[in-house]
């Protein structure tokens, strides 16, 4: 018998049937339930511990030898923790032991985390973990451990341990218990000590997909008829952390073909994608986005994606590359999809190059989705709805967060992005090349959803809550 830890996902329900402690003393694994007994995987002489274990253990169980590798992948993967805790606010104390950073690693890839951040006070340290975009504390740790953590961290991403001072990037490449991903280091001194932030690049894009974004049926049909012109610029906007990378990744790999030639800029390279030609940026030795898009005309691309455009000189590239028949993929900051051509008219570009480039601006913000285990439903009081926003239809009721040990007590699981897209015509062209802005009863008469529209939909179907939308009703 052969248990894949990489493959196999052991439901939380089984691994709270024995503790952490348990399970590291006799080497055992509860992977799944036959003929209503558990099956237990070990390293172990089954004869040699199933008497203490029949004693302990009150419900029927079966033992099945496994290699000690793979005892050992699965004890990293799925007992950092223990499971069998009555878990109040999910903190608990970090036990420090040969394996606890590796283990710490993966606590926050099987919880899907973003960011893992570890930070010192005066009587304390603690670590903190991004989920669904909102910081839970995990973990603390006393401030004599604190150092030794710190330490063993900088030397594993190739840091200077012995510099306190000043702050430090690096990177680490995490191999282990059959997870396999990249991390970005940050260092930053503090008054107490060293705040840590290690940001989690997911190198898996075999999930990625246009369909499963959550853009509506008209929005996703627009998306891809912008994206099957072969040339021009397509422009996705919203701040830092709201998904538009995802979006260009998912894009990049509807493209991907063996006839055409890809080629990306990025800053990091948080997806490998076979069959694409990713450069990683480097300014510090001049390979900057306008550096590589220069480059990049030389190489005899289709498809050219740049990570963002942040500079005149890198959004007067995109627009040369998109002249000369290439298609381009960026981000840019913006609140709207339409604000997306007056940040581009402020960089410099004339209007008319604009008009004649550009295919189609997306806006696009993560909402946060209920847990389902939790949620509770409640009547909704529709004076807390904004000052001169008008409800696209009554609402009743609405769902409030809670928070359970399935969803960390956050109340939350998991996020879906909302869109504004707006596919460019001849009509809006002609707008901006006269950089007209005011074109409110155009979109109007194409019946383009508004960001605000699309989370309301959301609000209404009890999947998030009025907290979440109420930013992108604001400004509707």
């Amino acid at each position: 018998m052969t248990i894949n830890s990489k493959e196999r996902i052991i439901e939380d329900n089984l691994l709270k049937l024995i503790s952490r402690k348990t399970a590291k003393y006799y080497r055992i694994v509860p992977v799944r339930n036959e003929h209503n007994r558990c099956l237990l995987v070990t390293d172990q002489n089954p004869s040699s511990i199933e008497e203490e274990l029949s004693i302990i253990l009150d419900f029927p169980f079966q033992l099945h030898c496994v290699s000690t590798e793979e005892i050992d992948e699965l004890i990293e993967r799925y007992y950092f923790e223990d499971h069998s805790m009555d878990q109040q606010n999910g903190t608990r104390k970090l036990v420090f032991d040969q394996n606890f950073l590796d283990q710490l690693i993966l606590e926050a890839k099987k919880i899907k985390s973003s960011d893992i951040h570890i930070e010192c006070f005066e009587e304390r340290g603690r670590v903190r973990m991004r989920i669904d975009g909102m910081m839970v504390e995990r973990y603390y740790l006393n401030k004599a451990d604190y150092p030794a953590l710190v330490n063993k961290i900088k030397i594993l991403s190739n840091m200077d341990i012995a510099e306190k001072r000043l702050p430090q990037d690096g990177r680490i490449n995490f191999d282990k218990a059959g997870e396999r991903f990249d991390m970005r280091v940050s260092v930053l001194p503090t008054l107490h000590g060293e705040k840590v932030v290690l940001r989690l690049l997911n190198n898996d894009a075999t999930n990625i997909h246009l369909e499963s974004l959550g853009m509506s049926e008209d929005d996703l049909l627009n998306y891809i008829n912008g994206v099957k012109k072969p040339n021009g610029i397509l422009l996705i906007s919203g701040p830092t952390g709201s998904g538009k990378t995802t979006t260009l990744y998912a894009t990049l790999k509807y493209l991907n073909r063996i006839t055409t030639n890809i080629l990306t800029i990025e800053d990091p390279i948080e997806y490998t994608l076979e069959g694409v030609n990713q450069v990683q940026l480097r300014e510090n030795i001049g390979l900057t986005f306008g550096a590589a898009l220069r480059t990049f005309l030389r190489q005899d691309p289709d498809v050219i994606m740049v990570g963002e455009i942040r500079d005149p000189d890198t959004a007067n590239m995109a627009i040369r590359a998109a002249l000369t028949g290439h298609l381009v993929l960026s981000t840019i900051h913006t609140n709207s999809a339409w604000g997306t051509i007056s940040r581009l008219v402020d960089m410099g570009i004339p209007g008319f190059l604009i008009a004649n480039t550009l295919n189609t601006t997306v806006a696009q913000r993560l909402v946060r989705i209920l847990c389902p285990n939790c949620k509770k439903i409640k009547p909704f009081d529709s004076s807390n709805f904004p000052k001169q926003f008008k409800p696209f239809f009554e609402i009743k009721e609405h769902a409030e967060a809670v928070g359970c040990s399935q969803c960390y007590y956050t109340g939350f699981k998991g996020r879906v992005a909302v869109y504004e897209i707006i596919p460019m015509d001849r009509e809006l062209a002609a707008e901006v090349k006269k950089e007209n802005l005011q074109v409110d009863a155009l979109l109007e008469e194409r019946k383009i959803k508004t960001l605000g529209e699309n989370a309301f939909h959301l609000f209404a179907a009890h999947k998030t809550t009025f907290q979440e939308i109420y930013p992108l009703l604001i400004n509707y």
